[in-house]
């Protein structure tokens, strides 16, 4: 579909086709008219399907009629990080560039007081949009320093991301600010269980749209490393070792991973720097600069540039640690091989994660090679396909439960045993007594002999010591 075939407002048509835009993407295709229509919405899409702009051209284009207030805040566009709140910034830019009427403010976290009164005037002057990290928005609601009460369009981007982060409590305290009467907008690139509640918690009657989860680019060689956690960075440094690193992409599963990382192959001469949450925006935006500008080969970089984050040619993205789900995967090896290029993904495939890296392969249907470990890092475990280090320790517990079981089963064998053949004793006396009555002389005997002989033995072990008592009594006579 064309978007001149979508009822957007001219100024709005004459951006794209100045950026030389004019398919949509399958999201704003289904996406745009019922946001014109004024209906709340609920799209299931991936990073790198146009999303933004699935959202930001019908807003644009309803507030370029003018029909909202001038002086008051009428959008508020919800992001989980501050590298994607930059980009919808940067993007909306460009869309509205024949509406020059219509203000927008970027707003989070990370920068000085300058900064932040500048986020301050703005919305106290009433800009039309406000882009803005959860944490930084409710700070200047708690100071009242904005007025949320004529907002017309409540848009989350990344919702699920910003539940996995812990801004859900955050979310509703905004909400609560709004009018009753808005159009809210929320994409999220999965659709589990607690995205579901908290939509209904927040949407009302919205159309759904969700598109089936596309699959990586075929130019994309995907490869995995099957190693223990401590071969990983010995890994890392082999394969650089014999290819040059060039625009690469380490993503991490946590920031300490990150720092440690970058440090290590900052210690082996690689040309390498951090990025995560830690750093300032001042540092973070110095390390993107680099990066871009190709002045460092290597980004060591958690997951908050996973997703939303615009950076081309790159040629290889490294998976430190799996990602939880086929989707995370998804998108962080789709940052490289864009735009008709090749690129290459390598995983490194632990114990632990096996049985994660299996689901991904099962999602992808297709085996990703598996490559050999350089000889210098020595042999890995074997790959099953489930956590071997729980099966190890199954197994120990398993072995060592069946050896008390078996202590326990032999004894249990012959206590039964005795109690059988006591039992069987007994059985045959009563029935021997019945059968012929003199047959009791014949066994009580036996017993008593058992007992005389039994009770001889205790006498002569206890009458020993009064035996040598007496001869010594007659020695001191």
């Amino acid at each position: 579909m064309k978007f001149y075939d979508l009822e957007l407002s001219d100024p709005v048509l004459d951006a794209l086709e100045d950026m030389n835009f004019q398919d949509t993407t399958p999201i704003q295709e289904h996406a745009i008219p019922p946001i014109l229509a004024r209906r709340d919405v609920l799209g299931i899409a991936q990073t790198g399907t146009g999303k933004t702009a699935a959202y930001l051209l019908p807003v644009l284009s309803e507030l370029s009629y003018g029909d909202y207030p001038a002086e008051a805040i009428n959008c508020i566009i919800m992001s989980p990080t501050r590298e994607l709140a930059q980009q919808i910034d940067q993007a909306l830019q460009g869309f509205s560039y024949h509406l020059p009427y219509i203000s927008s403010v970027a707003v989070y976290g990370g920068n000085d007081g300058i900064r932040y009164e500048q986020e301050k005037r703005s919305m106290q002057q009433g800009a039309d949009i406000i882009i803005a990290t959860p944490g930084r928005l409710i700070s200047h609601i708690s100071l009242g320093n904005i007025d949320l009460s004529r907002v017309s369009f409540f848009i989350l981007d990344e919702a699920d991301r910003m539940l996995d982060m812990g801004f859900a409590e955050d979310i509703m305290q905004i909400a609560k600010q709004l009018p009753r009467e808005h159009q809210t907008i929320m994409f999220s690139a999965t659709m589990p269980d607690k995205i579901r509640q908290f939509a209904k918690s927040l949407l009302n009657n919205p159309v759904e749209i969700s598109l089936a989860i596309s699959r990586p680019a075929e130019k994309i060689h995907q490869m995995a490393y099957i190693c223990y956690e401590t071969q990983k960075i010995d890994i890392i440094k082999s394969y650089f070792s014999s290819n040059k690193p060039e625009r690469v992409i380490i993503f991490t599963g946590s920031k300490i991973k990150a720092k440690e990382s970058a440090l290590a192959l900052a210690k082996a001469k690689l040309n390498c720097r951090a990025m995560h949450s830690d750093l300032t925006q001042q540092e973070r935006d110095e390390v993107m600069y680099l990066f871009r500008s190709s002045k460092i080969d290597i980004l060591v970089a958690t997951d908050i540039v996973a997703r939303g984050i615009d950076i081309d040619d790159i040629t290889l993205v490294i998976n430190f640690d799996v990602p939880h789900d086929a989707e995370d995967y998804i998108h962080r090896i789709g940052r490289t091989a864009r735009a008709g290029a090749g690129g290459s993904a390598i995983t490194l495939v632990s114990e632990k994660d096996q049985p994660e890296f299996k689901k991904i392969e099962q999602f992808l249907e297709k085996d990703i090679d598996k490559l050999s470990l350089p000889s210098s890092v020595g042999e890995g475990p074997e790959y099953t396909g489930r956590n071997n280090k729980t099966d190890k320790n199954k197994r120990r517990r398993n072995s060592r439960k069946d050896h008390s079981n078996c202590k326990k089963s032999k004894t249990k064998t012959t206590h039964t045993f005795v109690n059988e053949e006591i039992k069987e004793n007994n059985n045959s006396f009563t029935k021997e007594n019945v059968e012929n009555p003199n047959s009791k002389s014949d066994i009580i005997p036996e017993k008593k002999k058992r007992n005389k002989h039994k009770n001889k033995r205790y006498k002569n072990n206890h009458d020993t010591p009064n035996i040598q008592h007496a001869e010594s009594q007659k020695e001191d006579k």
